[in-house]
């Protein structure tokens, strides 16, 4: 469900920054299905990379041998990202707050963490840089919680939350998110419980819908290098 609900939020011609996993398989997705002249650029400099099986790092041989171009890293930040010509970027984390603000460095204190995370990467300037940021996590209280144990990135761009449980997006004025969708079979308080913050749930609170037999047909032929 998350993968095909953020797969359906791309539009046709849409640049998008990919990750490797879920947003990679939601961008193939989208690809699959509505959306053929999406172009997925992925950070080792892969510009329209078009994988017949899902990479296992940016680093995969596949994204180049695919690609339209490849360009250096250090361009692929400095002219595509920061020069705005990403329509969306995706971005994961270990935590997330009420505004969409993102850490992927540190659980714990930063002198002394409970648990040293990967760091931001390329995500700070996905943050600031992308036209709109589509986040896509598990929603349990340990990563929706009330304050931040580190600030990698900004949610100032966060256009959409996608998680297991539902949807959540930001209110227009106050930036907070607010469930706005359930996946079909959860209900409101599960999401409630699975959020370390005092939730805000949309006066018309809908359901997404299920996958279509077109969209498991493409989603299941979108196969990961060395699984069968």
């Amino acid at each position: 469900m998350m993968a095909v609900e953020a797969a359906r939020r791309l539009a046709d011609g849409d640049v998008c920054f990919v990750g490797i996993g879920l947003p990679s398989l939601a961008a193939n997705l989208a690809r699959a299905t509505h959306a053929p002249r999406c172009v997925l650029i992925y950070e080792s400099g892969t510009i329209g990379a078009k994988p017949v099986e899902l990479p296992l790092s940016i680093g995969d041989g596949e994204l180049a041998e695919t690609a339209d171009s490849v360009v250096s890293v250090p361009e692929m930040f400095a002219y595509w990202l920061q020069g705005g010509h990403m329509d969306v970027g995706f971005l994961g984390a270990a935590q997330i707050d009420r505004f969409g603000n993102l850490n992927s460095t540190v659980i714990g204190e930063y002198d002394s963490p409970k648990v040293r995370l990967p760091g931001g990467g390329g995500a700070p300037e996905i943050a600031t840089s992308a036209k709109k940021v589509f986040v896509m996590l598990r929603q349990t209280p340990r990563a929706f919680v009330e304050r931040l144990d580190f600030l990698t990135s900004v949610g100032d761009r966060v256009g959409l939350v996608v998680t297991d449980l539902g949807i959540l997006e930001p209110d227009p004025e106050t930036r907070e998110l607010t469930l706005t969708l359930v996946h079909p079979g959860v209900e409101v308080d599960q999401v409630r419980e699975a959020t370390g913050w005092d939730l805000r749930v949309a006066d018309e609170l809908g359901e997404t819908q299920p996958p279509t037999e077109s969209e498991l047909t493409s989603l299941r032929g979108l196969k990961t290098k060395g699984r069968s």
